[in-house]
C-alpha cells in the first residue's frame, strides 16, 4: 500500500497536488509540517498532521516537524474570524520547548537517512530584513494571488491587518527554504492550510523554477457535527498538567460508536486487518466498547507511557468495574479527586474521626443519607460500602480509614457514591 493509498483509507487524505504519489514512489522524499506555537503543548486536534509525519516516515521517507518561533510571531489568519493576539518572545520559546518534546514521543529521530528532524522558522527568518523579504520573496506572488486565498476572502468585510495578510508568503518561504535547504519537496497540513501551502509550492515553482507536492487531511468533525478534540472543559491536551493520563484515556474510551472507527483509523497504527477485526468484534457485543477500549490503550501509551495507561485503567475500574481497597489507596489526591470528580461530597472534622464514629454517624452528619432510619435500613439492606469494601453498622470510622489522610469514600449500591472531606 503507497503512502497515499494508506491516508485515503485511514481518512486522513483531503488533497493532493498532482504528482505527489509518482515523488513519493520514485525516491525517499523528504516531508514537513508546520506547528503553530499558541500554546506550550500540542492538543488532540494536532495530532491528525502528527500522524501525517509518523506515516509518511513509515513509508521510508524523512519527516520534519517545524515549529514556527517566527510564524508565531505574525499569527495565521487560517480559520480565524479575528484577529489573533501576538506572542512575546518569552512565551513563544516557553511554547517552542513544550511542543519539540511531545513531538519527539511520536517520531524516531534514529533512523538514517529518514531520521526525524525538528527545525524553527526564526533560525532563517531572525536575520532577514524587510525589504529584503518584499523584494526577494513578495516579488514573486501578485496580490490578486493571495487575495484569493480562502483566509483572506473570509476576513475581506470584517478586516486583516498586513501582518496576517503577508502570513501565507511567510510560511510559503518556509517551503522555499526547506526545498533548497533541506531538499524538501513535499508540505503536509489540515485541509485549512491548503491556500498557505499552495502559496509555497507556487513560490517554489516561480522562484526557485521548481516542482513541490502538498497533501492535506480533512479537518476532523464528530459525527454530530461538532469540532474533534474539545470536552466540556475545552480542549483535551498532550501535557499532562493540562489534561491529566486519566482523563485523557477517559476521553477515548468515552468516543461514541459513530466515530470510534474512524478515530482507531487515524489515531493508532493498528494495520487494515486488525482494525477490521476489532470493528466486527465491537459490532457483535458494543457494550464491551472494545474499539474504544483499543483506541484509548494505544493513545495513551504513545502519549504518555506504559505505566500511566496501567494507572489510568486501574482508575477507571474503580468507578466503573471491579476494584480493590488496595486500588483505591493506590491513588495519589489528585488522581482520586479526578476519578470522583462531580461527586456530591460533604464534611466532618478531624476531630470527630480521632474520637471515633460509628458508621450511621458518619453516614448522616456528612450529609451522605438524610436520617438515623434511612442509614439504618440502608445498613440492613447490606447496600453501603466505605472506600469500597462492604461494611455494617457495628464498624466505627477512625483515623486509619481516609484515604490521602483526608478523604472517605461512600457509596450505597453500584453508583450512588459521595466524598467525605475530613478538615
Amino acid at each position: 500500500m503507497s503512502l497515499i493509498e494508506e491516508l485515503k483509507w485511514r481518512g486522513l487524505l483531503q488533497d493532493f497536488v498532482p504528482g505527489t504519489e509518482e515523488y513519493l514512489a520514485e525516491e525517499p522524499g523528504v516531508g514537513y509540517v508546520g506547528f503553530d506555537p499558541t500554546a506550550d503543548s500540542l492538543h488532540i486536534g494536532n495530532l491528525v498532521p502528527v500522524m501525517l509525519l509518523v506515516h509518511l516516515q513509515r513509508h521510508g521517507h524523512k519527516p520534519i516537524a517545524l515549529v514556527g518561533g517566527a510564524t508565531g510571531l505574525v499569527g495565521d489568519p487560517s480559520g480565524k474570524t479575528a484577529e489573533r493576539k501576538l506572542l512575546d518572545m518569552e512565551t513563544l520559546q516557553k511554547n517552542l520547548d513544550g511542543q519539540k518534546k511531545q513531538l519527539m514521543k511520536f517520531l524516531d529521530f534514529n533512523k538514517g537517512e529518514q531520521s526525524a528532524e525538528i527545525v524553527n522558522n526564526y533560525d532563517w527568518f531572525r536575520n532577514f530584513g524587510f525589504l529584503e523579504f518584499i523584494r526577494d520573496v513578495g516579488k514573486h506572488i501578485t496580490i490578486n494571488y493571495m487575495l484569493s486565498k480562502d483566509s483572506v476572502q473570509n476576513r475581506l468585510e470584517s478586516g486583516m491587518s498586513f501582518t496576517e495578510f503577508s502570513y501565507q508568503l511567510v510560511q510559503g518561504y518556509d517551503f522555499l527554504w526547506l526545498y533548497e535547504n533541506k531538499k524538501c519537496k513535499l508540505q503536509m497540513g489540515g485541509s485549512d492550510q491548503w491556500g498557505n501551502i499552495t502559496t509555497g509550492t507556487e513560490l517554489i515553482r516561480r522562484k526557485a523554477q521548481g516542482e513541490a507536492f502538498a497533501i492535506t487531511a480533512p479537518l476532523l468533525m464528530k459525527a454530530d457535527g461538532q469540532k474533534f478534540g474539545k470536552s466540556e472543559g475545552g480542549n483535551v491536551w498532550l501535557d499532562r498538567e493540562k489534561t491529566s493520563p486519566y482523563k485523557f484515556y477517559q476521553y477515548w474510551l468515552n468516543v461514541s460508536d459513530a466515530d470510534a472507527g474512524k478515530c482507531i483509523r487515524i489515531f493508532t497504527l493498528l494495520d487494515k486487518d486488525d482494525i477490521e477485526r476489532l470493528e466486527a468484534e465491537h459490532a457483535a457485543d458494543p457494550g464491551k466498547r472494545l474499539l474504544q477500549r483499543a483506541l484509548a490503550e494505544s493513545i495513551t501509551r504513545t502519549v504518555h507511557s506504559e505505566e500511566d495507561l496501567r494507572s489510568a485503567i486501574e482508575a477507571s475500574e474503580i468507578l466503573f468495574g471491579k476494584s480493590t481497597q488496595e486500588n483505591l489507596r493506590n491513588l495519589n489526591e489528585s488522581q482520586f479527586l479526578e476519578v470522583f470528580e462531580g461527586v456530591p461530597q460533604g464534611s466532618l472534622s478531624l476531630a470527630q474521626i480521632k474520637s471515633g464514629m460509628g458508621l450511621t454517624e458518619v453516614l448522616t452528619s456528612s450529609g451522605f443519607l438524610s436520617s438515623n432510619s434511612e442509614a439504618r435500613r440502608a445498613l440492613q439492606e447490606n447496600s453501603i460500602s466505605l472506600n469500597k469494601a462492604k461494611i455494617d453498622a457495628s464498624h466505627n470510622v477512625t483515623e486509619a480509614d481516609l484515604l490521602n489522610e483526608k478523604y472517605l469514600l461512600l457509596q450505597r449500591g453500584k453508583k450512588n457514591y459521595f466524598i467525605v472531606i475530613v478538615q
